[in-house]
């Protein structure tokens, strides 16, 4: 080989070499840690979020995604997994690195698909405890995302992480922008009418009537209520997330009633709400919660303000539809002009590769 070539062949190299460093990045997480990641992010795997991860990032994204902790997705909202998965069947090829709050997730697992990084959501990262940072001493990087805070500030700031994990920083910021545009517009209207906190109730309709599940204090639901400037009942007695002693509840005397459901209670008497769920059927469940002990003279039962929202829908970019939801069913009169559940489908159809159907809304009448 002579000196020329070999002269152009180093070059080359030396051109590679500092290409693959240029990519080496700084990603300020929601935990406000300092993160070396090799981007755009080429083995990744995801512990939550999926759905953000691909509206943000494109459908391609997955196609860098491997691994994955599949229960968060077809365990917990199967009929979305069922959609994505007859859209783009490879999704069921992914491996699964199990579940942290099942305590499934694999570090061996994780170890041996030889990811550039893993996305936790902050609940994940703070549960796996001394794994995660066993992981990150392998030189695995962890980056923390969190939709669950329901705040403004970390759904845009997760945003803009996903955005940089993908290269799709301009894809991210619209999509960021939108939702801030969303939520502080919604909010003007409430401050602006100065009208009395209804007196608000949320639970996680997934055990049936005759049982009281979760409800919601600082996070999730009870944010978004608190946010959207109603009096959470359950924000006295529950830090987080658990039940609510039921005649506390009774005293409290609710205005508004929200019972939140998803697919997979189908088969009893959970509330229901979600992808390929009927309306009428999502409507029968809710009336057989005013149906418990008391709550016929409950406020919201006799004004026939319970309603049900999607579970699914919550701790994710896609939730500012059901923030609107709760603000038009606390504030009806000041948001008529307001369609959440088509907002929300609108969402799909500029972000995602398919198209949800199904009750994601829904008001109990009678």
């Amino acid at each position: 080989m002579n000196r020329r070539l070999m002269f152009i062949l180093l070059l080359g190299v030396s051109f590679f070499t500092g290409a693959v460093q240029a990519k080496m990045a700084v990603i300020h997480d929601v935990l406000g840690r300092k993160v070396e990641v090799d981007l755009p992010a080429q083995r990744v795997i995801l512990g939550f979020y999926a759905e953000d991860y691909m509206a943000i990032g494109t459908e391609k994204s997955f196609d860098k995604v491997v691994g994955l902790s599949r229960d968060t997705w077809e365990g917990w909202r199967p009929a979305s997994w069922h959609l994505y998965t007859n859209y783009r069947p490879s999704l069921k090829d992914i491996p699964d690195v199990g579940e942290v709050e099942a305590q499934t997730f694999s570090v061996e697992k994780v170890i041996s698909l030889k990811p550039s990084v893993i996305v936790l959501a902050a609940w994940q990262y703070q549960g796996l405890g001394m794994d995660a940072k066993y992981l990150e001493s392998t030189g695995i990087p962890i980056v923390v995302v969190d939709y669950n805070a329901q705040t403004l500030e970390r759904h845009i700031k997760s945003t803009q992480i996903i955005g940089q994990l993908t290269g799709q920083e301009k894809r991210a910021e619209k999509i960021a922008d939108e939702y801030k545009q969303t939520i502080e517009t919604t909010l003007q209207r409430i401050e602006a009418a100065k009208l009395p906190k209804p007196r608000t109730y949320v639970e996680f309709g997934n055990k049936g009537p005759s049982e009281y599940s979760f409800t919601y204090g600082k996070n999730m639901w009870g944010a978004v209520i608190t946010m959207m400037d109603g009096e959470n009942i359950a924000a006295p007695f529950v830090e987080w997330w658990g039940p609510m002693n039921p005649e506390q509840v009774l005293a409290s005397k609710p205005e508004v009633v929200f019972l939140a459901g998803t697919e997979s209670g189908a088969k009893g008497d959970a509330v229901v709400m979600g992808q390929g769920i009927d309306r009428a059927l999502a409507e029968s469940r809710l009336a057989g919660y005013t149906k418990r002990p008391g709550w016929a003279q409950m406020p919201a039962v006799k004004n026939n303000r319970v309603y049900g929202i999607y579970q699914g829908a919550s701790r994710t970019i896609l939730d500012a539809s059901m923030v609107q939801f709760i603000a038009k069913s606390l504030y009806p009169s000041l948001f008529e002009d307001v369609n959440p559940e088509q907002e929300y489908l609108d969402f799909y159809q500029k972000y995602l590769p398919v198209t949800p159907t199904g009750t994601f809304t829904a008001q109990l009448t009678e």
